[in-house]
């Protein structure tokens, strides 16, 4: 059996935030910059923050496209909640895809690994 669309589906684009290279220390990731995040992980142990959250009641996500995340450390905020409470194995040299979605206001970030070591 054959699934008829009766409306067309539409392409959706989004905005990107290029930080470029991360020099360590903290690196917020302003939502209101883009909801599709790239960043490089280069020279020293990173934290990560999250700000401007959807209000609550309203789901929010976001995409990171992180290059070498695992040469160096990274944090995540303690807000995220990993699948088996385990933060995924970054690739050292190579981009990882990660997913984190809110439906609180960004009290909980649901956070996935959509794709490790895609290079």
């Amino acid at each position: 059996m054959a699934i008829k669309f009766t409306t067309p589906i539409t392409v959706r684009s989004e905005t990107v935030n290029a930080i470029g290279s991360i020099g360590g220390g903290t690196q917020d990731i302003d939502l209101g910059l883009g909801n599709v995040v790239t960043a490089t992980v280069d020279t020293s142990a990173t934290t990560f923050t999250f700000s401007k959250a959807p209000a609550s009641g309203t789901s929010g996500y976001f995409t990171l496209v992180l290059t070498n995340g695992g040469s160096q450390t990274v944090t995540w905020p303690a807000s995220v909640d990993w699948a088996g409470a385990t933060a995924p194995t970054l690739t050292a040299s190579g981009v990882d895809v990660l997913t984190f979605f809110t439906v609180d206001g960004g009290t909980i970030w649901y956070g996935f690994a959509a794709g490790l070591n895609m290079s």
